[in-house]
């Protein structure tokens, strides 16, 4: 059975493993970005010393990356990335790691991982057409069609946290990080002070300011999605992003939301999941990338 070399480069960390044809991991590592201090050439520095750590030890026989930012899957190409990883923008992942390594590589943008990992081996397995959102810092987007994701004309189809909505755009509206600036603002505290599983377990115990935030929030997603399905007409939408771990206490709210803003003949033909994959989504969406393509 072949062996692949997962990458994922997130904003924070990069989580990288040894993935079987099977979709099963025989190694998982996790180090931090570092971003800010040390950019894009740091980072491809990393991804370097993870290649280089897997080959003397297993035959690889492909390298699968998964990564922020937009990104020239033919080319494997960064070709937007934002401040948050500096010089970034221009990288040449696969051209670099195939010239080093000698082995194929293949590049997707980590939001669109995440809904070939959901569509493959999750929640939205067996669907023809889906969506998949990421609520985190912002909202990232994929729409997955028949198993290939949707990229648009020049790479950028699904980039819905910039949609416009009343009040701004959708990520700066509805994303987890303006929930835990909203508590602050109500609860007149420091925003550095909280986090959101701070704001979920004080809603639990009944805290007005913090159900208010969180219902505020759904409300937004509701409206976003909502316009999201009058285009697409997905059969599921998949929510990921680590604010979703609290599905128990969002499902409903988040269903409500989205009927409102739906026609009832789209709500009944649009189911609303969330994501199973959590960490390894997006090693394990680069792997059925790279499958996809060999």
């Amino acid at each position: 059975m072949k062996e692949y070399i997962c990458i994922d480069i997130g904003g924070t960390s990069i989580k990288y493993g040894m993935v079987r044809e099977d979709g099963t991991f025989l190694t998982t590592g996790e180090m931090p970005t570092e971003a800010m201090q040390y950019g894009g050439p740091g980072i491809m520095e990393k991804a370097k010393k993870i290649v280089e750590a897997y080959q003397a030890e297993y035959q690889p026989a492909g390298i699968c990356v998964s990564t922020a930012g937009m990104v020239d899957c033919e080319q494997g190409k960064i070709t937007y990335a934002a401040p948050l990883i500096p010089d970034y923008t221009g990288t040449e992942i696969k051209k670099t790691l195939e010239k080093l390594y000698g082995i194929p590589c293949e590049v997707e943008n980590d939001v669109n991982c995440a809904g070939l990992a959901e569509h493959f081996a999750g929640a939205s397995r067996g669907s023809r057409i889906s969506v998949c959102l990421t609520i985190g810092t912002g909202i990232g987007g994929a729409i997955l069609i028949d198993g290939k994701v949707f990229h648009g004309f020049s790479g950028s189809g699904c980039e819905v946290g910039y949609m416009h909505l009343p009040g701004g755009e959708f990520q700066d509206l509805g994303a987890s990080s303006v929930l835990v600036k909203k508590t602050a603002e109500y609860k007149n505290m420091d925003p550095a002070e909280i986090n959101g599983k701070y704001v979920f377990e004080q809603a639990k115990q009944g805290d007005e300011d913090c159900i208010r935030a969180i219902r505020e929030m759904c409300e937004v997603l509701g409206m976003g999605i909502a316009n999201i399905c009058y285009v697409v007409n997905p059969e599921v939408v998949v929510l990921g992003g680590g604010i979703m771990a609290q599905k128990e206490y969002l499902k409903d709210m988040l269903r409500e939301s989205l009927d409102k803003y739906l026609l009832p003949s789209v709500a009944q033909h649009t189911r609303l999941e969330f994501a199973q994959n959590q960490n390894q989504a997006g090693m394990l969406g680069a792997y059925y990338n790279f499958r996809s393509r060999h």
